[in-house]
């Protein structure tokens, strides 16, 4: 017996009995039991439950009332699930957890919560909802972190030991705590797009004792006045592209780039610090593996980061000379602390807790509409697709009607958000800045495409085919004319796109104007966005001036 199915035989076991935590339900439909008298009825139903279970109780659903397996349609296990939430949110408790069984001839088995629906689940499914006490985490501050830096040069193991306040063990331990791949991620309903999590109450830190538990980040999440997501980007050169696209394509509100002591500023470090720098983000230097070498080589190095940072119009802060206080009101996109730490000695460890306790939000605006920009999706077995990524602006809350796209024909779909998850914990309310899991009624996940756009279901958005921008060209062997084409990396989209540049040409270093036309489709583009772009070793910045919509 599998442990999946463990969970369902143990709970179909122990029975529904007076005064225990175990509920059956076949389903749960919103014309019935959601309606006024009956709702709330089931809402004390379910209080008692979870009273009754020190603070948790377990609802199976898709059994009869003695408990027998029948299983139902995957679109009636979601309409259940939709509706138990607005029972446990009625009852001052959320669900914690999900899974689910394909049912085959009454028969339960395990099924893959990323698969497609199988013959499995064409008899229906089955599945066991863990109900927590508390409600869904209110929303607070929540800075996001962008980690950039070369390989090994200790990016990962320094993350790894601030989420969880434990010292490396001079291999990298720690940095096995945040080796996350979406395949890995069983769920599926997360946003998981960060690396790392923790956060800040009244008493300090609140810190993840392991990653690798889902509850462990849901603690986090849950405990938190403050919290602290860490987005991972790349170390290696050939996966420059998947840096650009972590640092460009999340609402990120502050930048943190390593260089390691024992080896110093490498051409990989000016490429990490060129983009941060190029995209305005406020950024901190971390000096790591400090214990690996004398104070003359970490003097060396840092004097070697300054000349780096000053090469390209900065102004480096050294926090250990100026002070934490200092380095907070002064970080801005010209002026850049540097931290000298040590993962294993843990060093310069309690400067960083200090900034990101007391760093402001920059991310995000709040007071505009909705809009997210997708970054990954997926599919959960008996919830549907599930688009993730950063809340550009504004507000959403389940139940909202939303738009989609744009499609391959340029069109958007009208869909419906079930339900919102952030670090493995159901929120009712995501705000701009914050790292969602968004799940979707009304459309198939293999519909759902990184750079499509979620915006509010009055707008009328126009896709955009063509735009014109102002670019910097950092780095070119020689002259960019009309038909050059590089990579565009704008909010989430990567895309190829043709370059008319307005003089008709872009020398390196150059400062001018072009027209930038993407070569496969249409995406949905405003005034104002910046973007990089690269092909091969050249690289620049922009920034979107005019839209041109599709002919």
């Amino acid at each position: 017996m599998s442990p999946d199915r463990a969970v369902l035989e143990r709970a179909i076991e122990r029975g529904e009995q007076e005064g225990g935590s175990v509920e059956f339900k076949e389903r749960l439909t919103k014309d019935l039991h959601a309606r006024e008298g009956r709702f709330e009825s089931l809402a004390a139903q379910l209080r008692h439950r979870v009273l009754s279970g020190d603070g948790e109780a377990t609802y199976v659903v898709g059994v009869t009332d003695d408990g027998g397996i029948t299983g139902i349609p995957p679109e009636a296990f979601s309409e259940s699930m939709d509706v138990l939430s607005l029972l446990a949110e009625e009852a001052g408790a959320h669900i914690e957890e999900v899974e689910t069984w394909g049912v085959d001839d009454g028969f339960a088995t395990a099924t893959d919560s990323h698969a497609p629906v199988s013959k499995s689940t064409e008899n229906g499914i089955v599945g066991v909802a863990t109900i927590r006490e508390g409600t869904v985490m209110e929303d607070d501050e929540h800075i996001v972190v962008g980690t950039a830096g070369h390989v090994d040069h200790g990016k990962s193991t320094l993350v790894g030991s601030l989420v969880t306040g434990n010292p490396d063990d001079g291999e990298g331990g720690t940095r096995s705590f945040l080796d996350v791949r979406p395949h890995e991620v069983e769920r599926g309903l997360s946003a998981d797009l960060s690396y790392g999590v923790y956060g800040f109450d009244d008493d300090g830190a609140v810190r993840m004792d392991n990653p690798h538990r889902k509850s462990d980040r849901a603690r986090v999440v849950e405990e938190a006045d403050r919290l602290v997501s860490f987005v991972d980007t790349v170390g290696h050169e050939p996966w420059l592209r998947t840096t650009i696209r972590g640092l460009v394509g999340q609402k990120i509100d502050y930048g943190l780039l390593t260089v390691a002591a024992d080896d110093g500023p490498t051409k990989t470090t000016r490429e990490h610090l060129g983009i941060l720098l190029a995209t305005e983000l406020p950024t901190i230097v971390a000096i790591t593996k400090a214990d690996l070498v004398d104070d003359e080589r970490v003097a060396e190095v840092e004097r070697e980061v300054e000349r780096l940072l000053r090469e390209v119009d900065k102004t480096p802060l050294r926090v250990e000379r100026h002070g934490v206080d200092a380095a907070i009101e002064e970080i801005s996109e010209t002026v850049v602390p540097v931290v000298t730490t040590s993962a294993v000695t843990m060093d310069g460890l309690d400067v960083l807790d200090e900034f990101f306790e007391r760093l402001p939000k920059t991310a995000g605006a709040e007071a505009d509409d909705f809009a997210m920009y997708v970054d990954r999706s997926y599919k959960v077995t008996g919830v549907g697709a599930v688009a993730s990524g950063t809340i550009k602006s504004g507000t959403v809350e389940a139940g909202d009607e939303l738009l989609l796209g744009p499609m391959q024909d340029g069109s958007f779909r009208e869909v419906e958000v079930r339900s919102i998850e952030m670090h493995y914990h159901r929120v009712d309310e995501g705000r701009a800045g914050r790292i969602v899991g968004i799940a979707l009624k009304g459309v198939a996940e293999a519909d759902v495409e990184r750079g499509m756009v979620l915006l509010p279901a009055e707008a009328d958005p126009t896709p955009v085919r063509e735009f014109e921008a102002e670019v910097m060209v950092l780095n070119h062997p020689t002259r960019i004319g009309d038909g050059y084409e590089p990579v565009v990396h704008l909010e989430t989209v990567s895309e190829a796109a043709a370059f008319y540049p307005e003089d008709g040409q872009l020398l390196p270093g150059d400062n001018g104007t072009t027209r930038v036309r993407f070569k496969f489709r249409s995406y949905y583009v405003e005034e104002g966005q910046k973007f990089v772009f690269r092909e091969g070793r050249s690289k620049g910045v922009g920034r979107v001036v005019d839209v041109t919509p599709t002919e």
